[in-house]
């Protein structure tokens, strides 16, 4: 397949390099994570505010750029390569995707105010990962339910680990109702009484989580987004494209950890000569080069893929196994690059001083979020047995 990126896709690529090279760079990524939790509000104002990148994805009906997959994708890819401590993963391909599938007119102006950059916003829902998740036979296994009331819904349960839980001002939460057969539904909480947020200790602190309980909470009929088929369309699609972010933020990492290899064999001296002459070395970077190649191919792959796409809600099956492909894919490229990452850099490349630490932990978090490697595997490999037995 021959790709290349078209004018504006290139601008957009090197706009958002340049912006975070300036405001995200190591000393603003610790800057973060011990001052401030994991979230850097200047360079979330900037983005989000400034730059419009929040609107980037937005239907142009709801006041955004209406623009696809592959441009989002460029984005996340550039923050992943400099571990942006922002929130952009949740508001905007978590909340933002859910609420263009809400046919309701609250969805349409919370979507607004994302695309502005105003507001913050998260799902929380006890299941991720987009292979399973939201299954019609097993419902009644959502960690919060919602009970019909005079005024509206009672909302009951917790939710273990929410991205951006304690910070967003929005929270768009999968419940189950309980007078409906457990049918799912969507509920909008904003912060307030009843509802307990709980930050928790994390091995990768560059994106905090949060314990979220619901504690009674009592929500109008208005908070109700949707519910049955349109919220299972709406978690679907979310739990994908949520898939396909992470990996181009997972594929931005690997790639920063071979910039900083190749940075530092060739500043070290050994033998009278820099380490970048051995062959030994040479080969081991040039191993995390066909890794990062080939996962760069998957993740474009699956963008383009998207963006052809069609459907309204959960993509179609062949879209699925493109997004599975380079989830699963970036999940062992960042690992390993990672890994090569710590073991050239020599005895300092696990201390604090240096950033391939950090990207060990975004490595071993990463993987484990909207698609861990061995489901991934097997749902590719079921869909090619369920495709062979229709020829």
């Amino acid at each position: 397949m021959e790709f290349a990126l078209s004018e504006e896709q290139a601008m957009i690529r090197d706009a958002a390099a340049e912006v975070l090279d300036q405001h995200s760079g190591s000393a603003a990524v610790r800057r973060a994570v011990e001052q401030s939790s994991g979230h850097d509000e200047a360079l979330w104002r900037l983005v989000a505010r400034e730059l419009g990148w929040c609107a980037l994805s937005v239907p142009e009906a709801a006041g955004g750029s209406g623009l696809g997959a592959m441009e989002l994708i460029l984005l996340l890819e550039a923050m992943g390569q400099r571990l942006a401590c922002v929130p952009y993963l949740s508001t905007v391909c978590l909340a933002g995707t859910l609420l263009s599938c809400c046919d309701s007119p609250r969805a349409r102006e919370r979507l607004g105010r994302i695309a502005n950059g105003e507001l913050r916003a998260t799902l929380a829902s006890s299941r991720t990962w987009a292979g399973e998740a939201y299954d019609e036979a097993d419902e009644g296994n959502l960690a919060v339910s919602a009970q019909r009331t005079a005024g509206g819904y009672r909302l009951r349960g917790a939710v273990e680990q929410v991205i951006d839980g304690a910070g967003a001002g929005l929270v768009i939460v999968a419940a189950r109702l309980a007078n409906d057969e457990g049918r799912l539904a969507l509920f909008e909480v904003e912060p307030g009484e009843g509802l307990v947020r709980t930050p928790l200790v994390t091995l990768d602190s560059t994106r905090p989580l949060a314990r979220l309980e619901f504690k009674d909470i009592e929500v109008s009929n208005d908070a109700l987004l949707a519910q049955g088929e349109e919220a299972h369309g709406a978690l679907g699609r979310a739990a994908w494209l949520a898939s396909l972010a992470l990996a181009a933020e997972q594929l931005g990492g690997a790639q920063r950890c071979l910039d900083l290899t190749l940075a530092y064999v060739e500043q070290r001296v050994q033998f009278g000569r820099s380490i970048a002459s051995f062959q030994a070395i040479k080969h081991r970077c040039a191993q995390m080069l066909v890794q990062i190649e080939s996962t760069r191919s998957a993740v474009l792959g699956a963008a383009l893929a998207w963006d052809a796409d069609t459907a309204t809600a959960t993509p179609a099956r062949e879209t699925q196994l493109e997004v599975a492909t380079a989830k699963a894919s970036a999940n062992e490229t960042l690992r390993f690059c990672a890994q090569e990452a710590i073991q050239l850099h020599g005895g300092v490349g696990f201390t604090w001083e240096y950033d391939p630490q950090l990207y060990f932990k975004r490595a071993q978090a990463a993987s484990a979020m909207f698609g861990e490697t061995a489901p991934l595997r097997a749902f590719i490999a079921q869909q090619i047995v369920d495709e062979a037995t229709t020829w």
